[in-house]
């Protein structure tokens, strides 16, 4: 399930009187559970290393997004723009090497295809591409930050 789905869901289920929802579709489960004025969302964990570990949770509130996974925590707030996201686990990196510049810093044009950062999955260096001509206004992680799938890294407007 895309993430703004799952987004627009839990906006929707925030204006209504459900108090549970829960999804299951193609090996992907969603519970969602309002108490009072937050929203649980519970999405098990996917990929391999996280078998057997507890699930992710977030709790919602009205204009803002908090998720807490078994990696630590992140935090969106409404902005506008794209958002690159993260297509797999593994450790953010801004630069090809400690010793070099990063790919790219806030304020700096980028155009589709180009290199914005390195995650590093299973001791593979993978490159990601931004998917949108632009400007980079935010950067959501922090180099050597452990990201998750779907995680937002940057915000190109």
């Amino acid at each position: 399930m895309e993430y703004k789905k799952i987004i627009e869901l839990i906006r929707e289920m925030d204006k209504t009187d459900l108090t549970k929802i829960e999804l299951e579709q193609e090996g992907f489960r969603l519970y969602l559970e309002k108490t009072g004025k937050n929203t649980v969302l519970e999405v098990p964990a996917i990929t391999p290393q996280f078998i057997g570990q507890p699930p992710a949770q977030a709790a919602v509130t009205q204009n803002q997004i908090v998720a807490e996974t078994n990696l630590g925590e992140f935090q969106l707030e409404e902005e506008p723009g794209n958002r690159v996201l993260s297509p797999m686990v593994g450790t953010f990196y801004a630069a090809p090497s400690p010793e070099k510049p990063p790919f790219v810093k806030v304020g700096d044009k980028v155009k589709k295809g180009q290199t914005l950062c390195i995650i590093e999955a299973m001791k593979l260096m993978n490159e990601i591409e931004s998917d949108y001509d632009g400007e980079v206004v935010k950067i959501l992680v922090n180099n050597e930050q452990m990201v998750e799938f779907g995680q937002p890294l940057f915000i190109i407007q």
